[in-house]
């Protein structure tokens, strides 16, 4: 449903992730090579970046193709940064909310992207709204399946687990619902990446200088591209990548905490403003 990707690694132009390659995220808009779901990701684009020093990042989204925004092109030749989330996207819904449904989504430092659909959304998830916070539904930056899947995300980051520990958990509930659901999701802080890998392609290229590149499909032919297991956790920490599987729904908690983190006490912080 959508093509997806992130970075971090010594500074390098947009372009140089998002354009160039032969097989690069813009191409991937029109004529991606591994999605299994869709054809075409023409109903928005984004990216988000750190600048040097500053630890919240920039954001630049549009609603429409990312080959007919004339101004992304000089944006990506000059803009440099150590690491980036970006995504072009198949909408679940066709127009739905527009650029405020184009990823990633943001909230303080975290960047975060979804590949895939909720099966049967909304009625499908009523149960986990319910057991959210009330200003994590009015916070949603729009009303679609991805939006919602970041409401759950933030709110057990929130409550203190770490970004692989959230995102296995966020996946296993909204599994657990819905269980025909493809849930690739993607979360980058500036300084490292945590990915799930249920029910689509995910790919990961630990690059010689040191960069680690986290994709929906390889934007090159090079050989030292790995393929991530379904049902996997990927975490990077520097040139570091781990996979873990995991579990099924039914399984139990995941290993080491709850199956459900009770919300701090405190006051949530406010989001980004869209």
């Amino acid at each position: 449903m959508c093509r997806q990707l992130a970075y971090v690694g010594p500074a390098r132009p947009l372009g140089a992730l998002l354009l160039d390659p032969p097989h690069s995220l813009y191409r991937q808009s029109w004529a991606p090579r591994r999605q299994r779901y869709g054809t075409v990701n023409a109903d928005g684009f984004g990216v988000g970046w750190y600048a040097q020093g500053d630890p919240v990042p920039a954001r630049y989204r549009r609603a429409g193709p990312v080959w007919g925004d004339q101004s992304f092109a000089d944006l990506a030749r000059v803009v440099r940064t150590t690491a980036l989330v970006a995504a072009v996207r198949d909408a679940t819904v066709a127009g739905a909310d527009g650029e405020a449904a184009a990823a990633p989504f943001a909230a303080d430092r975290l960047l975060f992207s979804h590949n895939g659909a909720v099966a049967g959304w909304p009625d499908a998830l009523a149960p986990l709204a319910r057991a959210l916070p009330p200003v994590a539904l009015l916070s949603l930056e729009a009303r679609t399946d991805s939006a919602f899947v970041w409401a759950l995300v933030l709110h057990r980051l929130r409550a203190g687990d770490d970004p692989g520990r959230a995102l296995a958990g966020a996946v296993r509930a909204v599994a657990g619902a819905a269980p025909a659901s493809r849930l690739n999701l993607l979360l980058g802080d500036g300084a490292s990446t945590a990915a799930t890998a249920w029910g689509d392609s995910l790919w990961y290229l630990s690059r010689p200088d040191g960069g680690t590149v986290v994709a929906s499909e390889p934007y090159d032919d090079d050989p030292r591209w790995r393929e991530v297991p379904d049902r996997t956790l990927l975490t990077t920490h520097g040139t570091e990548v781990r996979l873990t599987p995991i579990p099924a729904p039914d399984a139990g908690p995941l290993p080491g905490a709850e199956a459900a983190p009770a919300p701090r006490t405190e006051s949530p912080r406010k989001e980004s403003p869209t």
